[in-house]
């Protein structure tokens, strides 16, 4: 009975979710089109209704950890939902993700991400990807903040692994910025490929900062061992055993 209660609930949060994402896109629209103040308080608007709705009607409660940046820094970010996103967005100043490049061209959402200074990335081209991912952040038309990346190169259902990627250790070495790494939970309650949605606690941790001249070997490694490391152990804290899954 409890679990049918919870699918009920998933659904119709789902359900609202997505009508208040369109019609915020919708009303935010023409602000967002002239000004990326519109853009940005648009997705604050919806991130916020998102995670504030998501505790009343699903149970699930976000909870930011660490010393969120507020500097100009790349955020190597473990990513398992879209819960994640919305609860990085949320904490830092300026945010700018590196996203698929795909989403462009998504209506509506492709304008919020190019006036938000997202960076597109072709997926499957990994040299170019990362030239023109360089290039439109020396360029200067994506705005100083905190550029999240997901070392991954893609949502990553809790408790699975999929290699790291050397995106971050570019774009660390060449922009000469600390790297904030951050862990997270969040997939546990917010799960990949289901509407079904986990009452719990999603965390989404800032860890300690790598500073600039790490060499790649070091840099990856350090970077693979405490996104992996920190968000087992909050995995872990939420009754969930990451090492049981095949």
């Amino acid at each position: 009975m409890r679990l049918a209660f919870q699918w009920i609930m998933s659904f119709l949060y789902v359900v609202q979710n997505a009508v208040v994402m369109a019609a915020m896109g919708i009303v935010f629209f023409p602000w967002a089109l002239v000004s990326p103040k519109g853009a940005s308080t648009a997705c604050n608007a919806y991130a916020t209704w998102a995670i504030w709705s998501a505790r009343w009607m699903v149970g699930i409660r976000s909870e930011i950890r660490g010393e969120v940046p507020t500097e100009a820094v790349l955020v190597p970010a473990k990513h398992q939902s879209f819960l994640d996103i919305m609860m990085i967005y949320k904490a830092v100043p300026q945010p700018r993700f590196i996203m698929k490049y795909e989403l462009l061209f998504t209506p509506i959402i492709g304008i919020y991400a190019w006036r938000l200074g997202c960076v597109p990335v072709r997926r499957g081209k990994r040299g170019a990807a990362i030239k023109s991912m360089l290039a439109d952040v020396e360029s200067g038309r994506v705005p100083p903040g905190q550029l999240v990346i997901y070392p991954q190169g893609t949502r990553v259902r809790a408790g699975e692994y999929t290699p790291y990627k050397v995106g971050p250790y570019v774009l660390y070495k060449e922009t000469g910025q600390a790297a904030v790494p951050v862990a997270t939970n969040a997939g546990l309650f917010w799960p990949k490929g289901t509407m079904l949605r986990k009452p719990g606690l999603a965390v989404v941790e800032f860890l300690d900062r790598i500073e600039p001249g790490e060499d790649q070997k070091a840099f990856m490694s350090q970077l693979e061992e405490v996104i992996e490391t920190r968000s087992n152990a909050l995995m872990r804290e939420a009754g969930f055993e990451p090492d049981a899954v095949d």
